[in-house]
């Protein structure tokens, strides 16, 4: 009996083995011996009752399906479209004003002294700053892929009440949906970046692509509807050519999803080893599950993380809370200069739309020239593990911010520029090279802020960024609703220096953390239990103790550590 017993359980294996060959996504998405697919036998809960089960992991280190080992050539083919991607479903964002002068006379809108048309771009920037805490963790079970796709075609169904809007209302509606499902594609990418790339060193290039299309993919939106502008349509019902602004996106964003279904695959390791053990437990009956099937955190509870955690991240942790008015602050100017820039130009030397949607790609032009620079960033980063005595061997957290310090400062220096040089008299060649400075300085801080929070808060890095990311949609929905009446009260000259004086005393946060960090990550709460290292864990606590016993305000990060604080 024992031996019949056998027989089939092998029968039963080989079958399963070639109907998963045959069935898979994947050609090579199983071996051929099935029992290497498997693990240890565990006793884990199951459904209330405790069962004896088999965990399903990768085949060993060269297992073709896990996403660390796909063929160079693909990673590359699919951080590119992912990239390009973030790019189309950031330009609504700025291509919206192009429009202004037609919708301000179709709705009856007024948008002097006040920008009230601004109000869907703000729209647009509140849903963006919402969505992804709701959404985004959602793709740590379900896949990156059905939340790219949920996602992009929300967008695009949110682009047709845009384009046949009756009312200025439907207008700011639309727009935050839309808003919204474009902010959740445009996080989804830095996750799959992070899926197939291993290592910091392998990750390097593709996160500074991911930059530079975070950054061009909004700064790009004024050219491109300026452009859309400039088609020769009557100014009258759904030919008017602020329509047609959004027509054109309608058509080549709804074409090109065919194209990445045949393009992109799942990159969530995880979900991918919890479908083949579906497939298996489907095929041969056995209790073989995945890790994360059996770790899955309920939707209920992973939204309530995804709202509490990176809030009371943003309010006890002051790296959290510095980095994100840091980052907010070049984020907000970044949408200002859709406002300011059409003013400044149009008044000084007398540009049309498409004018100063032009000199919109000066943005453009420093986040390129940003993203040229990032690689000797990188090198210098990955030169500060020979000096990490916490970890030896692995790159200092801090060393993500080198660049990022003459980076703000430029970033300053830019609006400074930007303000001063706004005259008739001076060419406007000037006022334009500021504005590129500016986009190199917003390039250079969002890398510093994504990657340094990725570093020092590892576990929470998720966390860390959704406060960062609602604080920056927050000043980008906000900040520009100022630029009118400060360019005209305060003057070109004394409002850029205004906004360069906040951009100067933010520029004291990379330099602090630079000198100071090992001391501020060792008083973080978070950051003690945030690293997956428990050497470099138990050596954060116990410096945070001994920092705890001395007098003085040392403690005001927090209370003791612990991972359920962390958690909370």
């Amino acid at each position: 009996m024992a031996n019949s017993s056998e027989l089939e359980d092998q029968v039963m294996q080989q079958e399963a083995t070639a109907q998963l060959s045959r069935e898979s996504t994947s050609p090579t998405a199983v071996s051929d011996n099935i029992e290497r697919t498997t693990g240890q036998h565990q006793a884990r809960i199951i459904n209330g009752e405790k069962q004896e089960v088999e965990i399903h992991t990768w085949n060993g280190p060269d297992d073709p399906d896990n996403p660390f080992n796909w063929s160079l050539k693909y990673k590359w083919f699919l951080t590119v479209t992912v990239c390009f991607i973030s790019i189309l479903t950031g330009l609504p964002a700025g291509s919206y004003g192009s429009g202004n002068v037609y919708m301000a006379s179709r709705f009856h809108v007024q948008n002097v002294p006040f920008p009230n048309l601004y109000w869907a771009t703000a729209s647009w920037n509140v849903g963006a700053a919402l969505f992804p805490l709701v959404f985004v963790p959602l793709t740590e079970n379900t896949g990156r892929m059905p939340g790219y796709f949920v996602a992009y075609i929300i967008f695009e169904i949110f682009l047709f009440p845009s384009a046949f809007a009756k009312n200025f209302a439907t207008l700011v509606v639309t727009r935050f949906f839309g808003g919204g499902a474009s902010s959740v594609s445009i996080n989804i990418v830095g996750g799959s970046i992070s899926d197939v790339w291993r290592g910091d060193k392998a990750r390097s290039l593709p996160m500074s692509l991911f930059g530079f299309t975070s950054v061009a993919g909004i700064a790009l939106g004024p050219f491109v509807g300026s452009a859309i502008v400039q088609i020769h349509k009557p100014d009258r019902g759904l030919e008017s050519p602020w329509r047609w602004i959004y027509y054109i996106q309608i058509i080549y964003n709804g074409a090109l999803i065919p194209l990445f279904y045949l393009i992109l695959k799942e990159t969530r390791g995880d979900v991918i080893l919890a479908r083949r053990a579906k497939k298996l437990r489907k095929l041969t009956g056995r209790p073989v599950y995945a890790e994360s099937e059996l770790e899955k955190t309920s939707v209920l509870k992973l939204l309530k993380i995804s709202f509490k955690r990176p809030t009371k991240m943003l309010v006890t942790e002051p790296v959290v809370t510095f980095f994100t008015l840091w980052i907010s602050f070049a984020w907000g100017i970044l949408f200002l200069f859709f406002s300011s820039v059409p003013q400044t130009f149009s008044v000084n030397y007398g540009f049309g739309i498409f004018q100063t949607g032009l000199i919109q790609l000066a943005i453009t032009v420093g986040a390129l020239i940003g993203t040229l620079i990032n690689p000797f960033q990188d090198y210098l980063y990955l030169q500060t593990a020979s000096r990490n005595t916490e970890r030896p061997g692995k790159p200092i957290p801090e060393g993500r911010l080198y660049t990022s310090i003459p980076g703000s400062i430029l970033f300053t220096g830019g609006l400074f520029m930007y303000g001063w040089s706004s005259q008739p008299h001076v060419h406007w060649i000037v006022p334009t090279i500021g504005v590129c400075i500016v986009g190199l300085g917003i390039y250079s801080i969002y890398m510093g802020v994504v990657n340094y929070l990725i570093d020092a808060y590892e576990k929470y890095a998720a966390s860390a960024l959704s406060a960062a990311s609602l604080g920056r949609n927050a000043f980008g929905a906000f900040l520009p609703l100022a630029s009118y009446q400060l360019f005209q009260n305060l003057g070109f000259g004394w409002a850029g220096s205004l906004l360069g004086f906040i951009g100067l005393a933010l520029s004291v946060v990379p330099v602090v953390l630079v000198l100071k960090g090992r001391d501020i990550r060792r008083r973080s709460p978070f950051m003690l239990e945030a690293t997956y290292d428990s050497a470099e864990s138990n050596e954060r606590r116990n410096s945070w103790y001994a920092v705890k016993d001395r007098p003085g305000p040392a403690t005001v990060a927090g209370g003791p550590p612990s991972a359920t604080r962390a958690e909370a």
